[in-house]
């Protein structure tokens, strides 16, 4: 399985179709978005490209490629606009030995772990930057940074998952780091 892993989206098309486009030139199984889709929350300053309705229009034409949870910034309303569930606060993916626990971040995170054990990997979006360390415990922890706003001098982009890698790419397709799981 080569799942494709984005997050923090926020309601912008732009950043939105530079994501599908890399989705389809990597050929994955399956595109997992981590949550904050639509909105970007009322403490931030939105730009003049905001526009959540474009991103309803570009990902509900990819329903079928995508899984989702849920971030801080979604909501009941933005459920009621889009064609795929959001709505899950977690979701446990199957690869190859490893489980992999899909969650947005702004609850379970490295410093609030959810149950897993040596070997699983703890995937988040959430804090915008780009991270692949080990916790203690043998726990991979893996957030592929947002494509729209990344921080702490991260790049745009997203990551893709398979049983042997972890490849952080821009949003051109250059890798930008890689862990052999």
């Amino acid at each position: 399985m080569k799942y494709f892993v984005a997050s923090d989206i926020h309601g912008y098309p732009e950043y939105c179709s530079k994501i599908l486009a890399a989705y389809d030139r990597e050929q994955a199984d399956r595109l997992v978005l981590l949550g904050d889709i639509l909105y970007f929350g009322p403490r931030n300053p939105l730009g003049s490209t905001y526009d959540p309705k474009g991103v309803i229009a570009l990902l509900n034409a990819r329903k079928e490629d995508l899984l989702c949870v849920r971030g801080n910034c979604d909501s009941d309303v933005d459920q009621m606009v889009l064609e795929f569930p959001i709505m899950a606060d977690y979701a446990v993916l199957s690869l190859g030995g490893r489980l992999v626990y899909a969650t947005h971040g702004h609850v379970f995170n490295p410093s609030h772990l959810p149950p897993l054990k040596s070997g699983d990997i703890l995937l988040t979006g959430h804090t915008h930057v780009v991270a692949c360390e080990e916790l203690p415990g043998g726990i991979l922890y893996l957030n592929p940074g947002s494509p729209t706003y990344p921080k702490q001098d991260t790049h745009r982009g997203y990551l893709i998952l398979t049983e042997d890698q972890a490849i952080f790419k821009d949003l051109d397709g250059n890798i930008m780091l890689e862990k052999n799981l």
